[in-house]
């Protein structure tokens, strides 16, 4: 068995920067479940599949096998054993990928993936509901958040640096919004596991945060 790491929280808690940095630091794979979707997409588009023909969308699921590996310090993403990162990034590819992950089997078949992955290596993973539905038995799960302040605060300094027109009070306001959609939705909702460790990033920097959340990992 692999040693697993969940962290899950509101969008703009950082968990995808905090999640690499502690990989790097302990040298677990991260998962990067968008570039599964994208290693499944080139799948579809080998066997020429529309994302409009969902039946033979699920039929090509089956012999799917995705997988991601650090090598160097660098992400490489296989499928059915082929190197295929630099195939990721293509219009193409992210046009497939976009609109073939709303299929509810190719869902089921990254989850089946990922789960299959941390039988074997040692991994963490981010997103809304990673410790309570993806991997329900995490040996270390995290609930990263922060407030909606610090997150409009953290989007806005991130939109100004490259140069964007952007509104502070708008910001907030969508934070809230997605956060009401995520704690809500049916399926899978955004919700602190019951053995989840809070940690509240908004008064940390970044390294305080990594060096926090690795103190409570192997």
């Amino acid at each position: 068995m692999g040693y697993t790491v969940a962290i899950d929280g509101p969008a703009g808690a950082g968990k995808s920067t905090i999640a690499k940095l502690v990989a790097k630091k302990k040298k677990y794979i991260y998962v990067d479940t968008g570039a599964m979707y994208r290693a499944l997409a080139i799948h579809f588009l080998e066997k020429k599949i529309c994302p409009e023909e969902t039946e033979k969308v699920i039929m090509a699921c089956e012999d799917a096998d995705v997988k991601i590996a650090y090598e160097n310090g660098v992400q490489q993403v296989y499928l059915n054993g082929e190197n295929v990162t630099s195939k990721l990034r293509t219009e193409e590819v992210g046009n497939m990928a976009s609109k073939t992950s709303a299929i509810p089997e190719v869902r089921g078949k990254l989850l089946e993936l990922q789960r299959g992955l941390a039988e074997t290596e040692d991994v963490i993973m981010d997103g809304r509901d990673i410790g309570t539905n993806i991997l329900p038995n995490a040996d270390v799960k995290i609930y990263l958040t922060a407030s909606v302040e610090t997150r409009a605060m953290r989007r806005y300094n991130e939109l100004k640096e490259k140069g964007a027109v952007c509104d502070l009070e708008k910001i907030k306001t969508d934070i809230r919004e997605r956060d009401d959609r995520d704690m809500s939705r049916k399926i899978a909702p955004l919700k602190q596991a019951k053995d989840a460790i809070l940690v509240d990033s908004s008064e940390m920097n970044i390294q305080e945060v990594v060096d926090t959340i690795c103190g409570y990992c192997k």
